[in-house]
C-alpha cells in the first residue's frame, strides 16, 4: 500500500465548499447593501410599499450573512 499524504477527496470538498460559501456570502452581502440603497431611494420618492419591500429583502440578506458567520464559527470550533 502506498501511504496517502494528501486526501484529495477531502481537499476537493473543502475547496468546493469554500468557493460556494465565498460567492454566496458575498452575494448576500451585496444584496443587503442593494436593499439599503433602494430603501433610501424609494423612501425619498414617497413609495413606502416598495421601500418596505426593499428593506425586507436587504434585512433578510444581512440576516443570512449573520447566519453564515455563526455557522462558520460553529463548524470551525466543532472539529
Amino acid at each position: 500500500m502506498i501511504a496517502t499524504i494528501v486526501h484529495t477527496d477531502e481537499l476537493l470538498q473543502t475547496v468546493a465548499a469554500s468557493v460556494i460559501a465565498g460567492i454566496g456570502v458575498t452575494f448576500l452581502f451585496s444584496l443587503g447593501i442593494w436593499g439599503a440603497g433602494q430603501f433610501a431611494e424609494l423612501n425619498r420618492s414617497q413609495r413606502p410599499v416598495a421601500a418596505t419591500a426593499a428593506l425586507v429583502v436587504g434585512g433578510a440578506a444581512l440576516a443570512g450573512v449573520g447566519a453564515a458567520i455563526v455557522i462558520g464559527i460553529i463548524v470551525m470550533t466543532s472539529k
